[in-house]
């Protein structure tokens, strides 16, 4: 993972913090592609609205991910929305900024490479999830990441507050079939909850995943 601290303090990126609320949008496919976004808190769904209007889902992230680094590239404008799917503060930080910080610091710079590479690489396999695996495995697999298992420093039991609708938009299906799948999961001991999220999330939660 990046080196926080040392991103917060280089180039005073620190200064440029925004606070979003959940629903609040970010940018909008079509916007000038002008800066690089760091999540410091919460959460960010990036999606693509087609010509006549459908939505997809193209990659949910939490703290320590970058998004919209595709301007460093000459990309003029988005080519997706960006927008809080809870209470969240984004840095901000001009594309020129980036670039100077990132040739200025090389250590930076191959962990930036690093993490975009890890992060899309997740993006694909997201996608591939979306088109060959099932919803029950697709739901288990997205409360785990929510629950960081398999990330440094071991995981959280319990998940991020993220709305019923945000996780089938997640992972492509019904709000009904959410429910309907949480339901079964806490009937199997699987996560814990009372009347709304968040839950918990118990080791045995796996299961769903690695069975074939």
């Amino acid at each position: 993972m990046l080196n926080r601290q040392a991103f917060l303090t280089s180039a005073g990126a620190a200064r440029s913090v925004v606070q979003y609320q959940c629903g609040d949008p970010i940018f909008t496919q079509g916007d000038a592609s002008e800066q690089v976004m760091y999540i410091r808190a919460g959460g960010v769904k990036l999606s693509v609205r087609s010509t006549t209007g459908r939505e997809a889902v193209v990659a949910m992230l939490g703290p320590g991910d970058f998004f919209g680094e595709a301007c460093l590239l000459g990309q003029p404008v988005r080519m997706a929305s960006a927008m809080a799917i809870t209470r969240s503060e984004i840095l901000h930080v001009a594309k020129e900024k980036m670039v100077r910080l990132l040739h200025k610091q090389r250590a930076m710079s191959d962990r930036f490479i690093a993490h975009m590479l890890a992060r899309n690489i997740r993006m694909e396999e997201d996608l591939i999830e979306q088109l060959f695996t099932s919803t029950e495995k697709r739901l288990a697999r997205a409360l785990l990441l929510l629950a960081h298992y398999g990330k440094r420093g071991g995981p959280a039991r319990v998940v991020p507050a993220i709305s019923r609708a945000r996780l089938a938009e997640r992972i492509g299906t019904t709000r009904p079939r959410v429910s309907f799948l949480l339901n079964k999961f806490k009937k199997l001991g699987f996560i814990e909850y009372d009347s709304d999220l968040p839950l918990t999330i118990n080791s045995s939660l796996l299961s769903v995943v690695l069975h074939d």
